[in-house]
């Protein structure tokens, strides 16, 4: 399988939202391959599909209700947000093993800079020293994937007290540059990202567009 890398850069979370639909049915209609979606997101809260909105505490930035699964996550300036829209019959794999290969794609990435991290039983995500570094809500539909995760890189941690985290109370949340104590460049972690995508789910070679 191959899949293309479409970078956003800087965008809003309801503009990359249409993008994903528009990408999505591209490749259920066989004109795309599978897209690797790549973005740093403005200052929002979104809520998943059975999120509680008791879980936003003070709203501190617009709030997005969304049809992925979890509960509410913040997004914002220096946090990796990728959306994988993969055909999953064609990976020939299972919802499950799908969250499972995303969660290792980020536990590599964060190898990288000797960031030990797992993930718990009862819970998406990453986490490191008992605090969550990354998050995880998908949406599949006919096989073919949307949504995806987010990296904590130099992300402002502040906007998380104000929520109720992924919907787990008294839930502590880190990033990369609080982990290390500096700050990482963010294209350094796409490269990362990219490469361990690669690496996890396909063996074939990928295309930049």
């Amino acid at each position: 399988m191959q899949f293309e890398i479409k970078d956003l850069q800087q965008c809003n979370y309801l503009d990359s939202l249409k993008i994903q639909e528009k990408v999505r049915k591209k490749v259920a209609d066989g004109i795309f391959n599978s897209v690797l979606i790549i973005v740093e997101h403005d200052h929002v809260y979104t809520l998943g599909k059975n999120a509680k909105e008791s879980n936003i505490l003070k709203k501190t930035c617009p709030i997005i209700k969304t049809n992925r699964g979890g509960d509410v996550t913040y997004h914002g300036p220096g946090q990796i947000v990728v959306y994988p829209i993969f055909n999953l019959k064609e990976l020939n794999i299972g919802v499950k093993t799908y969250v499972k290969n995303i969660e290792l794609v980020i536990m590599k990435t964060l190898e990288n800079f000797k960031i030990n991290s797992d993930v718990l039983m009862e819970e998406t995500g990453v986490w490191t020293n008992g605090k969550k570094i990354a998050s995880i809500g998908i949406n599949v539909s006919k096989g073919l994937t949307m949504h995806g995760l987010s990296i904590n890189v130099n992300t402002d941690l502040s906007f998380y007290k104000d929520i109720i985290s992924c919907g787990i109370p008294d839930v502590k949340m880190t990033s990369i540059e609080k982990e290390l104590g500096k700050k990482i460049p963010m294209n350094d972690i796409k490269k990362l990202l990219i490469n361990n995508f690669k690496h996890i789910f396909v063996n074939d070679s990928i295309k930049t567009a």
